[in-house]
């Protein structure tokens, strides 16, 4: 078999090719990340990794299946080539869940039952029991006494019919006890299992799920395999190189790199990537390809303001508590990958993480989505955000405060109680974030500064803007006067840029504005 070298000229780009012997085959770019594996198998026998969905655990798992049935010829010049014992091959049982839908009751059931059906098939053991995880036992008992060596173990999309079924808690508490049941199989016959990977989206309470596998090493947050899925900068640069030439690596960036689980360098969603260099247009592939409804849902059914999603903090147990029963936005927006690490602060040996919007395409995304379920009509008002750049542009604060009035027309009364947000302000507020996010502004939200945090601040080549917010009776000048007072505009002076304070006064009477006041920084 004979693939092209890295670097040297274009290749077939793996869009939804998840086969690893595909890959080498014909011929795609292939990012190695054997290194890892052979640390993984090195270093420990039964692991569990969580990552967002379309980020490459199908393509890893089918990668560790092939290196235990010994498909040496598939991996010549990767890492682990020379360090992998090619003379010794071991039987794979591998559980797929990430076909069908799994929001009836039984289906879950009866999916395992057929892909255990299928694997006693393939490799002629007799299938002796009616039940999943006994048939699911025995078959590894009986794999491991056929061929003399350990059974490898992968489960893709473990977690899968709980998802689906999240909108039906009866039915995702029925599907969590069948699972509970099957993988407790693997810790039953650990005696017979050489290697062990489940792999999905969330990560379930160990009390829920994993009670009965208590022995599985979670690497989500593993600064040691933070790159196992995902491609790096480095990735790019060298195995891509032949892509890159025509797109402007700065906005390959900031539109797709950011997504970090405590590694030192962070990574570019896989799927995001290859469909940007095949379509050479920058727009938000992976987040169009699924559906957020639930978290928007649960964002305002739970009452969260949408400025509030950049300064969310947790600790590692936290993000890790999701479950059916008790459910953290912070676990959530983070495991599905809305959020992202973006730093950590220690003190008295517990860690906090600090969550952010990984990069341009989830923020312009999920706000505009959050835009629609704000906004009665929204479908008009996103309409008129064309004009938003051109007048922060022309520092046209006349036709900003008419655009935003605009906006706010006709919102009905209380319509922000509908959506949940706990007062006024936080509804208002929520709206001009998301407004302005959806444009692919670069903003901060709870900014920062010596005397407090300014609501928002937007940056942008004609000046940096700093916004307060307040929900008032009648036009009071509160909210300019505490930019001023607070001292929110001092850090960005030294930018060299002017700096613009805009305090906005929304009426609880009018639901509109109430006033709109600019004044330049000194």
């Amino acid at each position: 078999m004979s693939v092209p070298d890295n670097g040297t000229a274009k290749r077939r780009l793996p869009i939804g090719i998840q086969t690893f012997r595909l890959i080498r085959e014909e011929g795609c770019y292939y990012v190695d990340k054997t290194a890892h594996i052979q640390r993984l198998v090195d270093a420990g026998r039964h692991y569990f990794l969580s990552r967002p969905r379309r980020f490459g655990k199908s393509l890893l798992l089918d990668t560790i299946k092939e290196l235990f049935e010994g498909g040496e010829e598939l991996f010549r010049g990767l890492a682990v080539h020379d360090r992998w014992d090619w003379s010794v091959q071991h039987p794979v049982l591998r559980l797929d869940f990430g076909r069908g839908s799994f929001d009836e009751p039984g289906l879950a059931a009866k999916e395992a039952l057929a892909q255990l059906d299928a694997i006693e098939r393939r490799t002629g053991v007799e299938g002796r029991y009616d039940t999943a995880p006994a048939r699911f036992g025995h078959l590894i008992e009986s794999l491991r006494e056929r061929s003399g060596r350990r059974v490898a173990v992968l489960v893709d999309e473990y977690d899968k019919p709980i998802l689906d079924a999240l909108g039906t808690p009866e039915v995702a508490r029925a599907n969590r006890s069948f699972l509970r049941g099957l993988y407790s199989v693997i810790k039953s016959c650990d005696a017979h299992i050489k290697f062990t990977l489940l792999t999905g989206v969330s990560k379930f309470a160990k009390v829920s799920i994993f009670s009965g596998l208590n022995n599985l090493t979670d690497i989500t947050l593993d600064p040691r395999y933070s790159t196992v899925c995902g491609y790096t900068e480095q990735d790019l640069d060298e195995v891509f190189a032949p892509e890159l030439p025509g797109l402007d690596r700065d906005e390959i960036r900031r539109w797709y790199n950011g997504y970090s689980w405590l590694g030192a360098e962070k990574v570019y969603n896989p799927f995001d990537i290859l469909l940007l260099f095949d379509s050479r247009r920058f727009k938000a592939h992976w987040f169009e390809t699924g559906s957020p409804k639930f978290l928007i849902d649960t964002l305002l059914r739970r009452g969260v303001p949408t400025p509030d999603l950049e300064g969310m903090v947790g600790t590692e147990a936290l993000l890790s508590a999701f479950d059916i029963d008790e459910m953290s936005v912070e676990a959530l927006l983070f495991q599905t990958g809305y959020l992202t690490i973006t730093g950590e602060d220690a003190e008295n040996g517990l860690s906090q993480y600090r969550l952010g919007y990984p990069n341009r395409e989830v923020r312009q995304s999920l706000n505009e989505r959050l835009l629609v379920a704000l906004l009665p009509d929204a479908a008009r008002r996103l309409a008129q955000k064309t004009s938003l750049r051109r007048l922060l542009a022309d520092n046209d604060f006349a036709g900003l405060e008419a655009l935003l009035r605009a906006v706010f027309a006709g919102v009905p009364h209380q319509w922000h109680t509908r959506n949940n947000i706990r007062d006024y302000e936080g509804y208002y507020a929520s709206v001009v974030y998301s407004y302005f996010a959806s444009q692919g502004l670069d903003l901060v939200a709870e900014e920062s500064a010596s005397g407090g945090r300014a609501d928002m601040v937007v940056r942008s080549e004609s000046g940096v803007y700093v916004f307060e917010f307040k929900s008032v009776e009648r036009a009071s000048g509160r909210a300019l006067a505490q930019i001023k007072e607070k001292g929110y505009a001092d850090k960005y002076r030294r930018l060299g840029r002017p700096v613009h304070l805009v305090g906005v006064e929304f009426s609880r009477e009018d639901r509109n504005i109430a006033a709109f006041e600019v004044a330049r920084a000194a």
